[in-house]
C-alpha cells in the first residue's frame, strides 16, 4: 500500500479506505488509486485480512493424485466451497508422503474444516482431528458422532454388478479386492452376498488387487491361469479394471469375448471406445456438494454454539452397462 500510495500521490491511511471500500474517498480518487494499483500489478492479500478476523474462509482437502475419480470430486468442491464464499486448499497423499502429514500441512495453513478424500486414518485419528474443526469423510462412510461422511452405496454398487453378470449367465464370477481402499469392505461384502444368495459359494473367487492398473494386471493374470478360469470380473474401480482388460487382451484373452470386466466409478476414461466399460457410477458433483455442505454446517452450528452429531449421508450407485460384459461364453 505504501507503493501504491507513493504512486498515485496519496497517503496510505487513503489507500486503505480505498482498498477496504470504507467511506472518506471521492469516487474520483477511488478510481484513481485503483487504476495505479492494477498499473504495479497489486493484490491485497485476503488471506490476511481474514485472519485478522479470525477467519480463513478456507476448506482443505486431502486427495490422491493417483486417483482419477479424486480429480473429478475436486472439481465439484471447488465449485461448491465459491459458491458458499470459501476457497479450496489442496494437500497430496502420495506414496512418499503420508496422510497425516497431508492433514498437518492443512491445519498449519489454518483451514476452517478438512474434506478427506478415501481417507485411510483411522476412526480415532478423525475423531481427534475433528475435536478442533469439522472433518468430513468422503468415499469413505463412518457412523461416528464427532465427524461427517458421504459414501456411494458401495454394497449395493457390488450387488448390482454381480446380478448384471448373473443375468448375463455367468457364474464363475472373481472379485478383486483392495481392501484398504476407500469403500472396499462393503464391496467386498455386497459381492459375496450376491454369490452366496445366488447359491455360488463354491464359485466365489476373491483375489488380492489394489486400485492401479498394475494390480489389475497382476490379479487377472493369476486369475486366468486357473482351470476353471472366470467367464467374468468385477475390478474394485475402473483404474483396477483397466489393468484386468488391458493384460486380458496380452494374454490373448478377447472382452468380453472371452471375459467380461465391471468396473466401479465411472470414471471419464469408463466411457472411452477403446475401454467402454461396463461400471458402476459414483456422482462425484454430488459427493462434493454434500461433503462440502456437511463442513459448513459443522461450522454454522460451531458460530452459533449449538451441538451437532455426526451425518453419514449414503448415496445411491447406478449400474451403467457398456460393451465390457455380455452373455457367457458357449461351451465348446
Amino acid at each position: 500500500m505504501r507503493d501504491v500510495a507513493r504512486a498515485a500521490g496519496v497517503s496510505q491511511p487513503l489507500v486503505s479506505i480505498v482498498f477496504r471500500d470504507a467511506p472518506g474517498a471521492s469516487e474520483e480518487t477511488r478510481a484513481h488509486v485503483l487504476r495505479v494499483a492494477a498499473e504495479l500489478g497489486y493484490r491485497r492479500d485476503e488471506r490476511a485480512r481474514l485472519l485478522r478476523q479470525g477467519r480463513s474462509r478456507l476448506l482443505g482437502v486431502a486427495f490422491e493424485p493417483v486417483q482419477p475419480f479424486h480429480g473429478e470430486i475436486l472439481d465439484g468442491v471447488h465449485t461448491a466451497a465459491q459458491q458458499r464464499g470459501y476457497d479450496v486448499v489442496l494437500s497430496a497423499v502420495t506414496p512418499h508422503r503420508a496422510e497425516d502429514a497431508a492433514v498437518e500441512a492443512l491445519l498449519r495453513d489454518r483451514c476452517e474444516a478438512l474434506v478427506l478424500l478415501g481417507s485411510a486414518l483411522p476412526r480415532a485419528r478423525l475423531e481427534q482431528i475433528s475435536a478442533t474443526l469439522p472433518v468430513v469423510s468422503v468415499t469413505r462412510a463412518f457412523d461416528a458422532a464427532a465427524f461427517d461422511s458421504v459414501a456411494t452405496d458401495d454394497h449395493r454398487g457390488a450387488v448390482l454388478a454381480v446380478e448384471h453378470l448373473l443375468d448375463l449367465g455367468h457364474r464363475r464370477i472373481a472379485y478383486i479386492d483392495a481392501d484398504r481402499e476407500a469403500g472396499g469392505a462393503r464391496r467386498r461384502a455386497g459381492y459375496q452376498d450376491t454369490m452366496a444368495a445366488a447359491g455360488l459359494v463354491d464359485e466365489m473367487l476373491i483375489v488380492r488387487g489394489s486400485a492401479s492398473e498394475a494390480g489389475g494386471a497382476t490379479a487377472i493374470t493369476g486369475l486366468l491361469a486357473q482351470d476353471p478360469a472366470p467367464t467374468a470380473v468385477i475390478a474394485f474401480n475402473d483404474r483396477c479394471a483397466v489393468g484386468v482388460i488391458s493384460q486380458a487382451r496380452v494374454l490373448g484373452r478377447c472382452v468380453p469375448e472371452d471375459l467380461s470386466v465391471v468396473g466401479f466409478d465411472d470414471s471419464e476414461q469408463a466411457s472411452l471406445p477403446y475401454l467402454d466399460l461396463t461400471t458402476l457410477a459414483q456422482d462425484p458433483c454430488l459427493l462434493a456438494h454434500t461433503a462440502v455442505d456437511l463442513a459448513l454446517r459443522r461450522l454454522d452450528a460451531t458460530a452459533e454454539d449449538t451441538a451437532v452429531t455426526g451425518e453419514h449421508v449414503v448415496l445411491p450407485a447406478r449400474l451403467v452397462t457398456r460393451t465390457s460384459t455380455a452373455p457367457v461364453p458357449a461351451a465348446p
